[in-house]
């Protein structure tokens, strides 16, 4: 597995009324975290201009463990746990001082002007490369839903 590490530095603008880093942020900062991997396996601004082709989020699981603070200095460690023809499934973890603050986990679609499409042989061949090893567990709340909280009330069909 290669290490893909993304950093950044809070703003003052991303504070909310809390005095904590808000919540879209967090994802902003995994979304740039998300372009890093793209451009290091193919899918660049050059890819994505040439063919069309690009990736899409369908489905996203945020975590929010931490309160982040103002100033404070962000690293989002990336993991490629897998992929196969034009899907790709990512594990973020965002640290702050060494400590775990949030992860998100995406699975992303490779899509083109026509649709879904299969990763070109040179992507797929980086994928593998950034995937991790089999002999590394999978983060342990990876591929978790959120959990019930007590009874669902739901409302009479019209």
């Amino acid at each position: 597995m290669t290490a893909l590490v993304h950093t950044d530095r809070v703003r003052p603008e991303w504070i909310d009324y809390n005095g904590h880093l808000s919540e879209p942020y967090y994802v902003l900062v995994f979304g740039d975290a998300t372009t890093a991997l793209m451009d290091r396996a193919g899918l660049d601004a050059p890819y994505r201009a040439e063919t069309g082709c690009s990736l899409y989020t369908v489905e996203a699981h945020v975590r929010y463990l931490r309160e982040v603070g103002p100033d404070a200095d962000l690293e989002v460690r990336t993991r490629v746990l897998g992929h196969d023809a034009k899907r790709l499934r990512i594990w973020h973890e965002l640290h702050v001082e060494g400590r775990l603050a949030a992860t998100e986990e995406l699975m992303c679609l490779h899509v083109g002007p026509d649709g879904t499409q299969p990763f070109p042989a040179g992507v797929a061949a980086a994928l593998d490369d950034l995937a991790d090893d089999l002999d590394v567990p999978e983060p342990e709340h990876a591929g978790r839903s959120i959990a019930t909280v007590g009874e669902v009330r739901r409302r009479p069909p019209m």
